[in-house]
């Protein structure tokens, strides 16, 4: 029986294979471990046995390959959140979108280069609320070393993943979620690197613990890996300055607390200037619901102790902000700018697709099989289209590669249609390669019953400027108020509750590529779409799928 402290990081092995970039090669066994955790015996689904599972960390320019063997009973893939897989589509590890789930005993290899990329990204099972527990740091360090940072090298550099727990297997709250209608229920607690701390019921709950040296400056790169929830994050007696977010980064940006939303990330950096002592980290909920809905109160809670301090003294705990505090949130997504570098193109000016897409919750009739419904159920859609993943034997990707006719439609409408209602469909909106594509992000409330909450949502295959944001309604005045000149650089955007976003990229690698909302409630109630980009001139093309790609089952 493991606890979560005793779930050891893996050692990572390099293999050069050129003289300018490396193989860097893994194995992640996916399957059951024991654990306590809350002063409960339980078994989850893990990687290698840890939780957080293995860190990754590789060069710009390395070649990754991730032996994924599935010793799990569930059908699940793996996501590598950020890593743009250019021309390697086959490898984003969206269930349905791009591959077949591995089936339980199958393999597959994952392969991909990671180039034009530097920071912090991460990996997560992309199959039901499995990646409450399957999921793990990656690290992308620049080509010509810490030089290569735009900031001071920093002394050390320490990875905070962010996530929640749930006292039961997790599959079987996705699926009590979906026979009530009303999604699954709340977690139990949250976590600091795979552990909750000690501000909970249970006596001697593992917490995370990290040693620093007096003077100097360490880089915290924070995840949040939380599978239904928006965070905010501070260690007492300390500031941060961020220096990058979703793996770009930004301009130096001071401030004493991090809000992040799931599938963000943060770099930040952390002077230990403060008296030596013990500190608390620590990370609650931010809720951002316009309407009363029971969400995690707990607080997760590690320890930054000073190098020479004893264990026993007392540790300071930060003052985190109320719950909600909406004004603290917005000052920290909107006041981040983007930091260009040299080779960076820029944004680009001319644009071929403007689109706006709508996006909430609202209430249907129970399904037939959703046994434990009373009256309604919750459904959820983009521009009225509540996204249906294929059920034939074929991913999106595959369909498109092979011609595989039936599978989707090409008809995901540009603006919001005049209908009430939802129309279930597997919709992807065609551009041509290298389009450039916006995309006015607006959050509705459909039902006054369900009010609006923020809503996190992430573009697989593709980073994107953030243009802007604002609460209420989007209107084409508001263009004016475009940042052209540095923007953040995002691959998720924390669109405000009832408000909007504006997002614009480059749709420069074929494939099909799945923008979706991070909370993963909201995944099977609809809330995605897919972009098909077409082909461009050679070599930009959509290869063949490797040999070993999962095949579908039913």
């Amino acid at each position: 029986m493991a606890s979560a402290a005793m779930l050891v990081p893996l050692v990572l092995v390099l293999c050069t294979a050129a003289a300018s970039a490396a193989v860097v090669e893994h194995t992640f066994k996916v399957g059951g471990t024991k654990i306590t955790q809350l002063c409960m015996n339980s078994v989850i689904y893990t990687a290698n046995q840890q939780l957080p599972g293995p860190t990754i960390e590789v060069t710009e320019g390395d070649t990754l390959v991730v032996h994924a063997v599935n010793d799990s009973p569930y059908p699940l893939s793996l996501h590598w959140h950020g890593v743009y897989q250019l021309r390697s589509g086959w490898n984003d590890g969206a269930n349905k979108i791009t591959q077949c789930p591995i089936q339980p005993s199958g393999n597959f290899t994952y392969r991909f280069n990671i180039t034009g990329q530097e920071g912090t990204l991460w990996w997560h099972a992309h199959s039901s609320l499995l990646r409450a527990t399957i999921y793990g740091a990656l690290i992308i360090k620049p080509r010509n070393g810490p030089s290569g940072y735009p900031f001071p090298e920093p002394y050390e550099e320490i990875p905070i993943l962010l996530g929640e727990w749930w006292n039961r297997n997790v599959d079987d709250v996705e699926n009590d979620g979906y026979l009530t209608g009303l999604g699954p229920q709340i977690s139990n607690a949250l976590t600091i690197n795979g552990m909750p701390g000690d501000q909970n019921r249970c006596k001697g709950s593992a917490m995370y613990e990290v040693e620093v040296e007096y003077g100097k400056t360490c880089l915290l790169r924070i995840i949040n890996a939380a599978v239904n929830v928006e965070l905010f994050f501070k260690v007492a007696g300390h500031t941060f300055t961020v220096v990058a977010a979703d793996a770009s980064y930004t301009k130096p940006y001071a401030t004493d607390v991090i809000v992040i939303a799931p599938g963000q990330t943060v770099d930040a950096l952390m002077n230990t200037t403060a008296s030596p002592g013990r500190y608390y980290m620590a990370a609650h909920v931010f809720d951002s619901k316009t309407v009363a809905v029971p969400f995690d109160h707990s607080t997760a809670t590690g320890i930054v102790k000073y190098k020479g301090v004893p264990n026993y003294a007392p540790a300071a705990m930060p003052s985190l902000p109320p719950h909600d505090d909406v004004v603290t949130a917005g000052r920290f997504y909107w006041s981040l700018t983007g930091l260009a570098r040299p080779s960076d193109p820029g944004v680009p000016t001319t644009v071929d697709h403007n689109m706006v897409v709508t996006f909430g919750l609202d209430q249907a009739p129970c399904a037939p099989n959703q046994t434990k419904c009373s009256g309604f159920a919750l459904v959820a859609a983009m521009n009225r289209n509540s996204f249906q993943f294929p059920d034939q034997k074929v991913s999106l990707l595959e369909a498109l590669y092979k011609g595989v006719p039936g599978v989707y439609s090409e008809d995901f409408p540009d603006f919001p249609p005049p209908m009430q209602g939802f129309r279930k469909a597997t919709a992807v909106k065609k551009v041509k390669y290298n389009d450039v594509v916006e995309v006015v992000l607006q959050s509705e409330q459909y039902s006054s019953t369900l009010g609006t909450e923020n809503h996190p949502i992430h573009l697989h295959g593709f980073d994107f400027y953030l243009l802007a944001q604002g609460l209420g309604r989007f209107n084409p005045s508001m263009k004016s108020k475009y940042n052209l000149v540095d923007p953040q650089v995002r691959n998720t955007v924390a669109v405000p509750a009832g408000g909007w976003a504006v997002i614009r990229f480059m749709a420069n690698n074929p494939g099909m590529w799945f923008m979706h909302c991070h909370l993963d409630a909201h995944l099977p109630l609809g809330l995605a779409m897919v972009f098909e980009v077409l082909n461009g001139p050679a070599p930009n093309l959509l290869p063949p799928p490797p040999v070993d790609h999962p095949k579908c089952h039913g």
